[in-house]
């Protein structure tokens, strides 16, 4: 499953589609304005939310806070002590974690858990310039969680680099 996802989906208060390698849209990006934290919601077609995606308000590093129905789903934060600046954790409320390293900033990195690559986002397959692609590799991942999560990541990149 291959998704393509606009760079300019960080900004906040749009709405951006996220497409299917045929074009179809997917999923809607819906960003929240005038809130005091970064916030977006990942809807489906039916404007259902999906996963509720803001930043952790009071944490000693930037932290992105996903959630589903109103339940945790993942807290997602830069590795403490990891010998790679782009090198992410995601720690799911079930106690498991994913692993997401690269080149964050380029749009080229992969999401692995246990070991085993779950996505590749890359810029590679791509012509359009601001567009990246998210191509989840197994099929019982879930294309929702890791779209938020590529979200979440290339976000604190970001902000880690301005800051």
């Amino acid at each position: 499953m291959r998704f393509l996802v606009y760079d300019r989906l960080l900004g906040f208060g749009d709405d951006y589609w996220i497409e299917d390698d045929r074009g179809t849209k997917v999923f809607l990006v819906d960003g929240k304005a005038l809130r005091l934290r970064d916030t977006w919601e990942l809807k489906d077609t039916q404007g259902r939310v999906l996963v509720d995606i803001h930043q952790k308000m009071l944490a000693l590093r930037d932290t992105m806070v996903l959630q589903r129905g109103g339940e945790p789903l993942a807290t997602i934060r830069r590795k403490r002590l990891s010998l790679l600046r782009n090198h992410y954790r995601v720690s799911l409320a079930d106690g498991s974690e994913l692993d997401v390293s690269g080149k964050i900033l380029d749009r080229e990195f992969a999401v692995e858990y246990d070991g085993e690559l779950l996505a590749v986002i890359s810029r590679r397959w791509l012509t359009v310039r601001d567009t990246y692609g998210v191509d989840v590799v197994r099929e019982d991942a879930d294309p929702a969680l890791l779209i938020a999560v590529a979200v979440c990541v290339i976000h604190l990149a970001e902000k880690e680099r301005e800051g």
